[in-house]
């Protein structure tokens, strides 16, 4: 079994920035709702899971706000014309496209993420996770791989996407998956308002080759050789402690919907007036045609 975890925001955010300038006839801004069911139909065309969901960050953990009442508060405000299209995703469209929501109050996504991918690598299935969150990278194992279309981590250029798993984020982060937390807590994370000790992630994840993980090298720091590496370590120390607290995934939750109610189930008569009503012609077509093959697949299998 495959099983495909969207990071929805991320998703919504990319298609909306990437996409300008797009509309219906009515005036409402629909480039966020185009991008992000073609981006979504092509992971299933890449992928071919049985089963997927789409997750939502909804507010943040009292853990990590405790921890560092600053985080994420760099971010900017969502733009306007992005509201309703992202409410229109979460409503109609994901589910359309035969996907379950997951989110849960005061839980962020990957961190929801992170718990169905552990259940479901422990059942054998294979895992994709499609995001650019750096946190989820600690979660690839032979089970579990990140999707991406990113040029710089396609092998080739005629290639479509990649599967990044294990030998993929060493070479990315020069730092097996279960190090990345402690490379995160050395260099911090600007994104999420994390402060770092002053040293990049190359020479953070350097540290670490040498000295085998964030406990030891805090534990020898007399044996760093860079003087200057030494003091910033030294000055950050509980900076450093305190960040790896927070990037530290929470896999503990109980699974809000279980794992067998998220195979994907496209309601092609909601999908069609959907796309109907944001005008996306070439997308419409392309939908009633698979809607028709599939409906010629059914019947001749009945036939059978």
């Amino acid at each position: 079994m495959k099983l495909l975890l969207i990071d929805g925001h991320y998703y919504v955010y990319r298609s909306f920035f990437a996409i300008q300038n797009l509309s219906n006839s009515r005036g409402e801004p629909t480039n966020a709702i185009y991008g992000f069911a073609k981006t979504v139909r092509r992971m299933l065309k890449d992928l071919q899971p049985e089963l997927g969901a789409v997750f939502w960050d909804q507010g943040m953990p009292a853990r990590r706000v405790e921890l560092q009442p600053a985080y994420k508060e760099t971010r900017k405000e969502m733009p306007a014309p992005m509201v309703p299209q992202l409410h229109l995703i979460q409503e109609q469209l994901t589910s359309a496209m035969g996907f379950k929501n997951i989110s849960l109050p005061n839980t962020e996504a990957d961190d929801l993420m992170g718990c169905y991918a552990i259940a479901a690598a422990r059942r054998g299935w294979e895992v994709v996770l499609a995001t650019n969150d750096k946190d989820l990278f600690q979660l690839v194992t032979e089970k579990v791989k990140v999707y991406t279309t990113a040029k710089a981590d396609l092998v080739s250029p005629k290639d479509a996407y990649a599967l990044l798993g294990e030998q993929e984020v060493i070479a990315k982060w020069n730092v097996p998956p279960t190090l990345i937390g402690d490379v995160l807590a050395i260099a911090g994370d600007s994104v999420d308002n994390i402060p770092g000790a002053g040293i990049g992630r190359k020479a953070a994840a350097a540290l670490l080759q040498e000295h085998g993980n964030l406990e030891a090298l805090l534990q020898n720091l007399d044996k760093v050789k860079s003087v200057r590496t030494r003091e910033k370590l030294t000055a950050a120390r509980e900076q450093i402690l305190q960040n790896r607290k927070m990037v530290a995934l929470d896999c503990d939750t109980p699974l809000p919907v279980p794992l067998d109610d998220l195979r994907i189930k496209p309601e092609y008569p909601a999908l069609l007036d959907l796309l109907e009503k944001c005008e996306f012609k070439s997308l419409l077509q392309e939908v009633r045609d698979e809607q028709a093959k599939l409906g010629t697949v059914s019947q001749g299998e009945l036939l059978l």
